[in-house]
């Protein structure tokens, strides 16, 4: 997370140093608490695609139904996530008989379903398998690193609830942290992590049923979830908990966006892995192969603070925003994380930063849209210094695996997980605005024949992974076998035709 700084006037100057991010969670910042009014529907999503990506609201998209059963509540989920831009979004949810309240990170980039069973100096509380008289070990370990952080446990079994979420009670898998480094920080008020991906990430494989699956499996609901992030604009040196957004399980809320959803398929069943054809930086295209967007993937997932981009696709966004912005003596702290960018209180630096956009493909795949992120979500408030100056970051970062669509452009959209039809969806968030001024747009459908038919690279699967470095190293170990027989017939050969050998008048000339 990072911390303070110096300026100059109308310029500014970059000087203070920050700290690395501890871990990849989103940012949340509050705008404000949506008032949902009591004349709204409960609804749930059935999906149809849409011919144009879109959630086809004049019916050939997104269709609505009320609940019969009356398990899934949308509006008891509205406003069920807290958390800020620093520490993440958490769910609250009990564990175990009887239940045991605990705060847990939503995170869409994994798969286990994990939480804190031991103390630890950073968290306030813990899940105390003693106590649950349903708590079954199954008797596996298990261990999870994360781009930034780990930790290691057992494998349990028990029952599990969400006060703000769909009515009754659910078996789950639950991976009990014993220990861990890098993932509980100070400052946090979570105890644990729900990973909303596939079973290929699951851990220790893909045995272990996630928890959205289970909950599908059990309640009947839709195979849907969906997210809003309300993180735009405001500094992530809050102390406070405000309200943070929502996760809607088993479907969208419509009162929550505006306009239409806009759809992209899901590449790969693992991560949420998308498929991005191209990034503008203002109104210029980076003019990059639409493989370099998504060298090894491009995924959408909520547990990273930041829009990351493999290292090619980095640089040429950071040039070109040198090349457009009004503000051109740029420290390279800035760009890298290192340093914040300071300007004197009540001056605002956005109105000299270009818009950022990134093309996807839609379900239509002879056609893409746009989803836009404006300069606020990108160049973020973090902190100010005695009241006078306030300080910002930069929202990207370089990745060494892959595009990832963190909470920097999530924070911007209502995202749909759409499992059923193997899709992701983003509209316009409701609490995506700040004094007024809305943070980012979507627009479409475009023609996407001016890029290859197939720009994902494909996922590079740890299973797989592992097989190919195992054939790689049995060829290694034959050739190697191989030299050393071919180094060792020569010299018997030669020795008995008296050519070279230790003794020959070769050597005995260069010891000379």
């Amino acid at each position: 997370m990072a911390y303070s700084t110096f300026i100059s006037m109308l310029a500014f100057s970059l000087y203070f140093g920050v700290s690395k991010c501890y871990f990849a969670i989103p940012l949340k910042i509050y705008p404000g608490k949506l008032n949902v009014s009591s004349e709204l529907s409960r609804r749930v999503v059935l999906t149809v695609d849409g011919t144009d990506g879109t959630d086809g609201t004049d019916g050939t998209g997104l269709s609505l139904a009320s609940d019969p059963s009356g398990t899934v509540d949308f509006l008891d989920m509205v406003d069920n996530l807290q958390g800020d831009s620093g520490r993440g979004y958490y769910i609250e949810m009990a564990l175990g008989t009887p239940g045991q309240k605990v705060n847990i990170l939503v995170d869409t980039g994994s798969s286990n379903f994990a939480v804190a069973a031991a103390s630890h100096l950073f968290i306030t509380h813990y899940f105390n398998t003693a106590l649950s008289s349903t708590y079954q070990s199954v008797g596996r370990t298990v261990g999870v690193r994360y781009t930034q952080g780990n930790w290691e446990g057992e494998l349990g079994i028990d029952r599990v609830s969400i006060p703000n979420g769909p009515n009754g009670t659910f078996i789950i898998n639950i991976a009990v942290i014993l220990s861990s480094e890098g993932f509980f920080l100070p400052g946090i008020n979570w105890q644990g992590i729900l990973g909303l991906a596939y079973p290929m990430l699951a851990r220790p494989d893909s045995s272990v049923e996630p928890f959205f699956d289970s909950l599908v499996q059990q309640l009947g609901i839709p195979d849907i979830f969906s997210l809003q992030m309300c993180g735009a604009g405001l500094s992530a040196s809050s102390t406070a908990d405000p309200i943070g957004g929502s996760l809607i399980i088993g479907g969208a809320e419509t009162a929550l966006y505006q306009g239409s959803v806009w759809y992209t398929p899901i590449v790969e069943e693992w991560y949420y892995q998308v498929e991005v054809l191209k990034l503008e930086v203002g109104d210029q295209n980076l003019d990059l192969d639409c493989r370099e967007y998504n060298t090894d993937k491009a995924i959408v997932d909520s547990g990273t603070t930041l829009l990351r981009l493999p290292a090619n696709v980095f640089n040429a966004v950071v040039d070109a925003i040198t090349r457009t912005s009004l503000i051109q003596d740029f420290s390279l702290g800035f760009w890298d994380g290192s340093k914040y960018a300071c300007w004197l209180k009540g001056e605002t630096p956005w109105r000299f930063f270009p818009k950022l956009s990134i093309y996807l493909r839609a379900t239509n795949t002879s056609q893409s849209f746009r989803i836009t992120i404006l300069p606020q979500l990108y160049i973020q408030p973090i902190t100010d210094v005695d009241g006078t100056l306030d300080c910002f970051r930069f929202g990207l970062s370089s990745s060494a695996n892959g595009l990832v669509i963190g909470a920097t452009v999530m924070e911007g959209f209502y995202v749909v997980f759409d499992r059923a039809q193997r899709r992701v969806g983003f509209a316009l968030s409701n609490c995506a605005v700040s004094r007024g001024v809305a943070l980012s747009e979507i627009a479409g459908p475009f023609s996407a024949a001016d890029v290859a038919s197939n720009c994902s690279v494909g996922p590079q699967k740890e299973p797989l992974l592992w097989m190919i470095s195992f054939a790689l190293m049995a060829v290694c170990a034959v050739i190697l076998v191989v030299l050393l027989l071919l180094l060792m017939l020569p010299c018997c050969c030669r020795a008995r035709s008296g050519e070279i050998t230790d003794e020959s008048s070769l050597v005995r000339h260069r010891i000379k």
